[in-house]
């Protein structure tokens, strides 16, 4: 019994000191990362897919905020019987800021703020869209070592105003504020984006962050 809590203390011991030494260590660190997303409807035979791929470079400002951006790209698509319906690819630019936490050892939670633009055309219609909008998220974030981590990110809030500009007739603007994950405005687009909101965030997203 005596061993088994001597080993349980000397691991405790070792993850503290590892995160005490990424904490002393992160400030005017540079990281980058790449986040993913992905979601997936199915009505009847209509299936709707959001694939999102962010790659991120920011720095450490202090020991637990971290300031960066993001560029990346986002495919919305609708596929049934028939074939595919609408396909629309989107380029995606996102300043960010994060606050990060220590919970326990090695696993920090922490708060991001975003501030997305998405831009892209639905091939099928020809039908321009723009965004711009203010994303919350929270997510966990672990330390396999000082130089490497891995991080689940979960959507809080979102706020969005998205033009969208099609080749025949007027342009419209939606705005949505939506908590957890941003309303589905489908019947604003009329099926043209395959019954999906252009948005970044997905419910949940992943990622692996390489610290230098």
């Amino acid at each position: 019994m005596k061993k088994i809590v001597t080993l349980i203390s000397i691991a405790l011991i070792c993850l503290t000191a590892k995160a005490q030494e990424v904490d002393k260590g992160l400030k005017g660190a540079w990281f980058a990362t790449s986040q993913f997303g992905y979601q997936q409807t199915k009505t009847a035979d209509v299936k709707n897919t959001s694939l999102s791929v962010l790659p991120i470079v920011g720095t450490f400002v202090t020991p637990s905020v971290a300031v960066g951006a993001g560029f990346g790209y986002m495919n919305i698509k609708s596929d049934s019987n028939k074939g595919t319906a609408a396909k629309t690819d989107l380029i995606v630019i996102q300043p960010l800021a994060r606050k990060y936490w220590n919970v326990a050892g090695s696993l920090y939670f922490f708060g991001q703020l975003a501030a997305p633009i998405i831009t892209g055309k639905e091939k099928q219609s020809d039908l321009k869209i723009t965004q711009f909008g203010l994303s919350l998220s929270g997510g966990f974030d672990y330390f396999v070592t000082k130089n490497f981590s891995v991080e689940f990110s979960y959507d809080l809030a979102n706020f969005t105003s998205t033009t969208l500009d099609p080749k025949i007739g007027e342009k419209t603007t939606v705005t949505n504020f939506g908590l957890a994950h941003v309303a589905n405005v489908e019947p604003l687009y009329n099926g043209t984006l395959g019954g999906s909101s252009p948005n970044l965030t997905s419910p949940l997203s992943f990622g692996f962050k390489f610290i230098f």
